[in-house]
């Protein structure tokens, strides 16, 4: 099975994944997460911010995500994510994907900032320091229509939208994992 989360940067799910995917391994799950930055820093480390370099991207980590998902592994793609087409594209292409919209108000994210990027996206134009590819402020994200499951971590705790994967990712797990016996 793979999850492939989307939502803006700074919505939690990182964090969510990391809580969720430690929950799934202690309880005796095969679980691998696939998080965004770290392969952007790695396996996609020659990809820019283009729509195009985003697609690849996405179809990169969905690659790898489905090689494990072939050994019976749960992977949990963490990552922005942020087109429709892509995330339809790779449910698509590939068996028992479902997808996740970790969502969280804009007002929100620029008050939590944890990266420090929503700052440097609202600099003024020219300054040298402002990010010009940020998801949500000056590059678009698309709201997914029909997402599997939707977590608002605006208005949750980190608890219930941890717990609130966990119960989604084991409902279908149960419903798929016979496919690996």
């Amino acid at each position: 099975m793979i999850i492939q989360l989307c939502g803006l940067s700074g919505a939690g799910k990182s964090t969510i994944t990391n809580l969720v995917s430690n929950r799934l391994i202690k309880n005796g799950y095969h679980t691998e997460v696939i998080d965004g930055d770290e392969y952007r820093k790695n396996l996609c480390k020659d990809l820019g911010f283009s729509k195009e370099d985003r697609y690849e991207n996405i179809r990169r980590l969905t690659f790898v995500a489905s090689k494990l998902s072939a050994r019976g592994i749960i992977v949990i793609i963490s990552a922005i994510n942020p087109y429709e087409e892509i995330r339809n594209e790779v449910a698509a292409s590939y068996k028992n994907v479902k997808t996740v919209f970790i969502d969280c108000s804009l007002n929100k994210l620029i008050k939590r900032d944890t990266k420090g990027l929503y700052t440097k996206a609202l600099l003024p134009d020219g300054h040298p320091e402002k990010v010009m590819n940020l998801t949500g402020v000056n590059d678009e994200f698309d709201r997914p229509v029909y997402p599997d499951l939707y977590i608002n971590s605006g208005d949750t705790t980190i608890e219930k939208c941890t717990d609130k994967l966990y119960d989604f990712i084991l409902a279908n797990w149960n419903l798929v994992s016979s496919n690996y016996d």
